[in-house]
């Protein structure tokens, strides 16, 4: 009874999805809401680190500083990570995108630290993420394949495409719902945590908030960029 007691008179959870200001566009009513604010900090912050970073090596003299060694390792880690798995000639082409992509997860799935609700738990922001990369493995099997992108659908038996055709249509859903699941559950679960234990907000939080947050967070970044990585040179032959 006591323990009943105490759930009722918990704190309503806060999931943090608001809508802030609405508008119609086309005859149809539009929301502007905490995903759209967070996705645009997230951009600003990216945009002004960048643009910090270039503004200190277009003026650096002399010995590097500490930005500079950031940035530079920043990059390093990035040209490493993309070489090692789809090789040189191939890493050189997508490094860019794959380094935008994971720093863009990284920052989005730790803005949670930063009192934001994660882009990532929104589905509208990860499957668009899974059908551009989608649209790269595709891109490269037909590039590099010809019409053989098409006939593989049918091998090694003819009654296998349909499985084959479902196989290549579940990679940007699959890519899309791991990431939004992984971050979803972590808001909703410090949500929870929130409103069940309102009174006590010291010490708890930011312990649950380096695994939900920065632990998970930078580990389905990894995942996302890892497995576009090896889909596309997957399509690329030997």
């Amino acid at each position: 009874m006591g323990n009943s007691l105490g759930i009722l008179a918990a704190k309503e959870p806060d999931f943090q999805i608001h809508g802030l200001v609405k508008f119609e566009l086309f005859g149809q009513e539009l929301w502007l809401t905490t995903t759209h604010v967070s996705i645009l900090i997230v951009i600003a912050l990216m945009l002004i680190f960048a643009l910090v970073v270039r503004s200190k090596l277009s003026n650096a003299e002399g010995k590097p500083g500490a930005l500079q060694n950031v940035a530079e390792f920043i990059v390093e880690m990035l040209d490493n990570m993309t070489y090692g798995s789809m090789g040189k000639e191939l890493g050189t082409k997508y490094r860019n995108y794959i380094g935008v992509l994971f720093l863009f997860l990284i920052v989005s799935n730790i803005s949670g630290l930063l009192g934001l609700r994660p882009p990532t738990a929104d589905y509208g922001v990860t499957l668009p993420l899974g059908l551009i990369s989608f649209t790269l493995i595709q891109y490269n099997n037909i590039k590099y394949n010809k019409a053989g992108a098409f006939t593989s659908l049918f091998q090694p038996l003819p009654l296998l495409f349909p499985i084959n055709l479902i196989g290549e249509i579940a990679v940007p859903i699959s890519l899309s719902l791991r990431l939004f699941g992984n971050v979803l559950s972590g808001t909703v679960i410090m949500g929870l945590l929130y409103g069940l234990l309102y009174k006590i907000t010291w010490g708890w939080p930011g312990i649950l908030h380096v695994y939900f947050d920065l632990f998970s967070g930078c580990i389905q970044a990894y995942v996302f960029a890892m497995l576009t990585m090896v889909f596309i040179k997957d399509k690329v032959p030997d």
